[in-house]
């Protein structure tokens, strides 16, 4: 893997058995398709969510009520928190289903998330592209995510750095991205 920048931590193949949890949530988990409107233009959000917290999160314009966070991701929030010495109470998951399913360049910023958030990112299922951006230079990297890694993003990962996970042509089956996230409503 390409050195990434401090602030990235990467720890690959780190979920103890990844295709068990990940066909337990997305049968299990609450899913939803938000519509989300860009430069006046509405359209559906271009993969599926569920956020898990005790607050509403409103991110892009779109609200999302909470979910109760089911026992299995507890206790994957708990083993997190003692990776990254970082409090997590809330999760947002996005289930990516196929190559037309994505992400643009965005930082995890809002105000809620405090202003040097920690966000850990487990990604379950097929790998997919992750893209990073250097805010001030534009360099970038990439690199694949998938089947149990984990990607720890603390000190200026939000503020210095935008991150993606763009469309693919390449046949690709369904990823699912948990980011943990300490949430002050």
């Amino acid at each position: 893997m390409t050195r990434l920048p401090e602030c990235f931590r990467y720890f690959p193949a780190w979920v103890d058995a990844p295709d068990q949890l990940f066909a337990e949530l997305v049968d299990g988990l609450d899913w939803e398709q938000k519509d989300i409107t860009i430069a006046g233009r509405t359209t559906p959000t271009p993969r599926l969510t569920c956020w898990m917290g005790d607050a509403a999160y409103t991110y892009s314009g779109v609200r999302n009520e909470p979910r109760p966070l089911p026992p299995v991701l507890a206790r994957l929030q708990d083993r997190i928190s003692a990776e990254s010495g970082a409090a997590y109470n809330s999760c947002l998951a996005n289930l990516y289903r196929d190559g037309s399913d994505s992400i643009g360049y965005h930082s995890d910023n809002e105000r809620e998330l405090g202003d040097r958030p920690t966000i850990a990112s487990v990604s379950l299922g097929s790998r997919r592209t992750f893209h990073v951006k250097q805010a001030a230079s534009g360099q970038r990297w990439a690199f694949e995510l998938g089947e149990g890694d984990l990607l720890i993003m603390a000190g200026d990962s939000q503020s210095g750095y935008r991150h993606s996970v763009p469309k693919t042509v390449r046949p690709v089956g369904p990823r699912l991205n948990l980011t943990f996230r300490q949430f002050f409503a």
